[in-house]
């Protein structure tokens, strides 16, 4: 014992010293890390992905076609008298538009009418002729070879009255036809010729043009793929089509299919589809441009998902942090198809009641414990 306390007398004193401290601080550590709370989980945002029934629409050009479209043409030459409609103006189905110089075909119908005169007094002559002989014929008056010849002669005269019954027709047609009307009911274009003008009904060109502009078509190319598709989601027909028209802005109706080739172009590989429009306002006009969105799919239960919670890896798979039960992450590779707005279309991996993480991904893994805060859909917290 003394031998003991000797030596420590002789140890420096900044060797005891040092050794206390570090006896001191020990403790010091292990009393605070005994005392010391744990991390509380990391705070994300979550959206529940919900069912919904949606249409998926695709975007095709398109031109416009009037309902109806009629060119107006002579059927018999002459010179034009009048034009009695104005141009760009509103016809009806039956108006005069041009009157054709009628004097020759007045006289035409007149000679025709006299020939029809001069035949029925023909035919009269020979009807009682053949009358009398088949009497006479009976007291052998007079042969039977006359009685046949009057009996034909009487046949003749009735086939030449009905020959210039056509005559008179065919004249009262020509003079009618100098009267050119409007066959349907439209806008009716600048003419192409004035008062004065020599027309025929072997000429090319078009007096003018009349179109119907209410309904009016959309033509509309579009890939075979799509066609077959709204075909098997039997929704060919029944289609519902909306128009962006060339300035930009959206036309207030709705259209519908009406019509589809039964053939694909093989130098584009689409299909020319027909919508039919209402085109109350007149805003679609012949040869317009146009934008037609057609849904070409029905999905009852979609799954929509928000954009940012749907990451892409470095090889081009997509994938999803969801929170499960005990409020731990979950990875999940998902197939994604088309963006419906600020959403994803997802094609497998997520089901309805799934929690997706949409805010807070860099601060958390898989396998970690978090705190969801519940999210709407405009992003505001609802906690």
């Amino acid at each position: 014992m003394g031998r003991t306390i000797a030596s420590l007398r002789r140890r420096p004193l900044w060797l005891m010293i040092g050794g206390l401290l570090v006896s001191l601080a020990g403790c010091r550590d292990s009393s605070d890390q005994a005392g010391a709370p744990a991390r509380p989980p990391a705070i994300v945002d979550v959206v529940t992905v919900d069912s919904t029934a949606i249409d998926i629409t695709e975007s095709y050009a398109g031109r416009v076609a009037a309902y109806r479209s009629a060119e107006i043409r002579p059927q018999v030459g002459g010179i034009i008298l009048a034009r009695s409609f104005e141009e760009g103006s509103h016809v009806e189905e039956g108006d005069l538009l041009y009157q054709i110089d009628p004097s020759r075909y007045k006289a035409e119908l007149a000679s025709a009418q006299s020939e029809l005169a001069l035949e029925q007094a023909n035919a009269r002559s020979a009807r009682l002729l053949a009358e009398r002989y088949r009497e006479l014929v009976k007291s052998s008056a007079v042969s039977r070879q006359d009685m046949d010849n009057a009996e034909a002669a009487w046949k003749q005269a009735q086939a030449r009255i009905q020959a210039a019954e056509a005559s008179v027709q065919s004249a009262r047609i020509n003079l009618d036809y100098t009267r050119i009307t409007a066959p349907i009911s439209g806008i009716i274009s600048r003419s192409s010729v004035t008062e004065g003008a020599l027309v025929s009904a072997a000429q090319s060109g078009a007096l003018a043009t009349i179109r119907q502009l209410s309904p009016a078509y959309v033509d509309i190319r579009q890939p075979a793929s799509s066609v077959l598709k709204m075909k098997r989601s039997g929704n060919d027909l029944t289609a519902d089509v909306r128009l962006q028209l060339e300035d930009g802005s959206s036309l207030g109706e709705v259209g519908t299919l009406k019509f589809s080739e039964s053939s694909v172009d093989e130098g584009t590989g689409t299909v020319n589809v027909r919508a039919q429009f209402d085109n109350s306002d007149k805003l679609l006009l012949p040869g317009m441009f146009v934008r037609a969105s057609v849904v070409v799919e029905h999905l009852d239960q979609a799954i929509l998902a928000p954009q940012q919670g749907i990451t892409r890896l470095p090889n081009g798979a997509a994938q999803a942090l969801i929170v499960n039960a005990d409020n731990q992450v979950e990875s999940r590779p998902v197939e994604v198809g088309r963006a419906i707005a600020d959403r994803w279309l997802v094609l497998s991996g997520l089901a309805a009641g799934d929690r997706l993480i949409v805010g807070g991904l860099q601060k958390v893994q898989a396998g970690a414990t978090v705190d969801p805060r519940e999210q709407n859909a405009t992003g505001a917290d609802t906690q």
